[in-house]
Order: C-alpha cells, then sequence, then structure tokens
C-alpha cells in the first residue's frame, strides 16, 4: 500500500480513541481493500462484525473493554449477574467468562474473542435495573448490583455466595433488593439471612 495510506491512518489515531467503524473507515477514505491489508498487517484488529480496534494507536484498552465490544457488537447487550458485580468493584477476581444478557426475542449474533455466556430474559423483566456507562473508549449497559444479586439466584448460580460474602449489605441495598426480589419472583431473603 501506498505511504500515505499509513499517514492517513496515524491521522485517526489523534481524532478517535481506539476504536472505529467500518463505515468511519469508509468515509475516511479507506477502502474495503485497504481495511483487510491493515487488518492483516496488524494495524486494525477485527472486535466484531462493523467494528476494529487500532492497534498502534498509542492508547491501551481499557479494563472494561470485553463490556465494551459486547455493546459494540450487540448495542441492547447488559452485562449481567457476576460480571456486573465484577466490573461495579464488588468482586475482585474478574470470572472466567463474561455473562451477557438480552431479550429472548434478540438473535443478533455476538461472536467474540473472549468466552461469553448468554442468557435470555423476558421482555417484561429485561429493562430493570439497566445502567448506561459512557466511557472515552465508548458505552454499555450493566445491570446494577441489585438485579445481578437477583438474577444469580434466580438462575441458581452458586457464585452467589461468594457475592454475598464480598459484600456488606446496608439497609437502603437490602430494601432494594427486596424490591427486585418481589419484582423478579425471587426468594432471596432467606439466603441473606444464611438460611439457605
Amino acid at each position: 500500500m501506498r505511504i500515505t495510506t499509513y499517514y492517513r491512518l496515524e491521522c485517526l489515531y489523534r481524532r478517535y480513541s481506539g476504536y472505529i467503524s467500518t463505515r468511519e473507515l469508509l468515509d475516511e477514505g479507506f477502502s474495503n481493500r485497504q481495511i483487510a491489508v491493515l487488518t492483516e498487517e496488524n494495524y486494525l484488529e477485527k472486535i466484531c462484525h462493523g467494528c476494529y480496534w487500532m492497534l498502534q494507536c498509542g492508547h491501551k484498552k481499557p479494563d472494561d473493554y470485553k463490556c465494551i465490544e459486547v455493546c459494540l457488537s450487540a448495542p441492547r447487550a447488559v452485562i449481567a449477574m457476576k460480571s456486573a458485580c465484577y466490573y461495579q468493584g464488588l468482586i475482585e477476581s474478574e470470572p472466567d467468562v463474561l455473562a451477557v444478557a438480552t431479550e429472548r426475542t434478540d438473535r443478533s449474533v455476538i461472536k467474540m474473542k473472549f468466552p461469553i455466556e448468554r442468557h435470555y430474559f423476558s421482555s417484561s423483566h429485561f429493562p430493570y435495573g439497566i445502567k448506561k456507562i459512557e466511557t472515552k473508549f465508548g458505552k454499555y449497559n450493566i445491570y446494577n448490583i441489585e438485579r445481578s444479586i437477583c438474577d444469580m439466584v434466580r438462575l441458581k448460580d452458586e457464585s452467589v455466595i461468594e457475592v454475598f460474602d464480598c459484600m456488606k449489605v446496608q439497609t437502603e441495598q437490602y430494601e432494594r433488593i427486596s424490591g427486585y426480589d418481589k419484582l423478579l419472583k425471587d426468594n432471596i431473603k432467606n439466603i441473606m439471612r444464611g438460611e439457605n
């Protein structure tokens, strides 16, 4: 490829924070062939259909890159359960698999370079407890801690006990968890009292 192609790519590093879409690359004058060659030469890393990470942009991927990349692939997906607890600082160890929630009717393909576990929720329960996180690298959806714990109990995830051990339950937080418990028909009060 011509030197000017690499020069134009370097100019992009100053204007984009690391992630760039195929549409943005095309709008900047790169052809599909040039994008393919830049990927082969390790200037671009394909994240998912239509999205790339600029490998030599001078930025390191953020700690929550998995969350951002999943939502680049499926914008309505939500980080859930133990993964949500980890990314919100409740637990210290990152789970081996990223838990992701989507609506049952969502048939978008989520194919990532890291392992994910997809959970399908009904449309009536799906929207409760979603927080939208915006970073300089991108945005993503994540369930709040209370909702995440309720889902772990409802889906009989054994690691919920580990999460409870890390959690210092305050009265206000207990009330929010109890509210989700009623909403989602979960029964976590016994677990919180140690009656499991």
